[in-house]
């Protein structure tokens, strides 16, 4: 398959020694999760419910939280399954 344009080619900063060759070898390859899986969002509704009473009593318009769960590769192996389970405010400073 050849890659969409709006994918670009990750880079790493500059290091004064490099572990590694970092002349490109080979074809150019995809690599998102919808390549060749069906993904999946699962999320518990107590965590949803959490996030949502966070967010309105929050005074400000943005504010920063994380969301955590765990990814798994589905029996067949054809779609991913991400479940989050997890609601963490994190702090203010």
């Amino acid at each position: 398959r050849s890659v969409p344009e709006r994918m670009v080619p990750f880079s790493f900063p500059l290091t004064k020694c490099a572990l590694w060759d970092p002349v490109p070898r080979g074809d150019v390859i995809g690599s998102h999760i919808t390549y060749y899986r069906n993904p999946v969002l699962s999320m518990m509704e107590k965590t949803l419910r959490l996030a949502y009473r966070h967010a309105k009593q929050n005074e400000k318009k943005l504010f920063s939280c994380f969301l955590l769960g765990t990814l798994a590769v589905d029996e067949d192996g054809e779609g991913v399954t991400l479940t989050i389970d997890r609601f963490d405010p994190g702090r203010e400073v």
